[in-house]
């Protein structure tokens, strides 16, 4: 099996991301450049965190249009799967391969600090080795990560077990004061319809070693191995 980490003028994670892959997930992985619609078929592609574009107009609204994003999306509507990581969640949400938007934080900040997740589906490629309410430590670092959408597309979310993962308490309690930037329903990952897109904004990226902190997510991306293993 083979991944692909985007690569946009700006992006500035798509090297952590590709370390994961290769030094520690140990799974073979390329670069894909913005300017190209060549995927090098990969099987799972990977939109890592960043400033795509230096985040000129809004986040992730030049990124869309670019040549890689016209494959991912027919890679996409084809069953692959991808995962977009922070910026890589603004990028997927404003190509229309996620529902919804992500506006500036509740408080205008930028935050970067540990937060809690809790699992909230097992029934994905993304979370298949994790438990149902498992709770993980893994960071974030944005500015607009306050995820919204209309009532209709939130009732939609949560009957078809499409909300992936949920900002919480270390006891996994999904509380106001858990959550970071005024998320909707406190939501810090979705997954699309056919449940083969998976948008959040913590960076598992950030926290696949101990030795920064916490190697849970690393579970993410053994999962996406272990489900293309099994494909």
């Amino acid at each position: 099996m083979k991944f692909g980490v985007l690569v946009f003028p700006g992006s500035n994670c798509d090297h952590d991301t590709y370390n994961v892959i290769a030094e520690i997930a140990h799974q073979p992985v390329n670069f894909l450049w913005h300017d190209s619609e060549d995927l090098q078929n990969v099987d799972a592609v990977i939109v890592p965190g960043g400033f795509a574009y230096g985040d000129y107009l809004r986040t992730g609204a030049i990124a869309r249009f670019s040549p890689v994003m016209q494959a991912v999306r027919r890679f996409a509507d084809g069953g692959g799967m991808v995962l977009g990581i922070c910026n890589g969640f603004q990028i997927l949400a404003e190509a229309g391969l996620l529902p919804g938007a992500l506006m500036r934080n509740a408080g205008l900040k930028y935050i970067c600090k540990q937060v809690h997740l809790r699992t909230e589906t097992t029934n994905s490629a993304f979370t298949n080795g994790l438990r149902p309410g498992e709770v993980l430590q893994i960071p974030i670092g944005h500015m607009e990560g306050n995820y919204y959408c209309d009532a209709e597309t939130l009732r939609e979310l949560q009957s078809e077990d499409r909300i992936a993962f949920r900002y919480c308490t270390p006891s996994g309690k999904i509380t106001a004061e858990a959550n970071p930037n005024g998320s909707l329903d406190n939501i810090a990952g979705i997954l699309n319809a056919r449940r083969n897109v998976l948008g959040m904004m913590p960076h598992p990226d950030r926290s696949s070693e101990s030795l920064l902190g916490s190697a849970d997510g690393l579970k993410i991306f053994n999962s996406m191995v272990e489900a293309l293993a099994h494909k």
